[in-house]
């Protein structure tokens, strides 16, 4: 008998804005880029990618693609999909 299962879903239950922005940089601080990259991917999914490829201005497959683990994102990419969660990036001081 096989048991079937599916990948684990990062993002499920985070749900509050709070929440989501510490998500974000955890996934930062811990991993660099990579694990923003990820981050937002794995947020992205939760809310979905149609509505948050539409709402960064990209297609769908351009979105999985920049955000897929050997995706390599522009900067401007990056600042899109923040914008169409709900986020802004800021500089802050060591």
């Amino acid at each position: 008998m096989t048991t079937e299962t599916k990948p684990f879903n990062f993002a499920s239950g985070i749900e509050s804005k709070e929440d989501m922005a510490l998500y974000l940089s955890a996934f930062l601080e811990e991993n660099g880029i990579e694990g923003l990259t990820q981050a937002l991917g794995h947020l992205a999914k939760a809310k979905g990618m149609s509505e948050t490829a539409m709402a960064a201005g990209l297609n769908r497959q351009s979105l999985y693609r920049t955000l897929a683990s050997e995706g390599k994102p522009k900067f401007e990419t990056i600042d899109k999909v923040i914008h169409a969660l709900g986020f802004k990036l800021t500089i802050q001081s060591l």
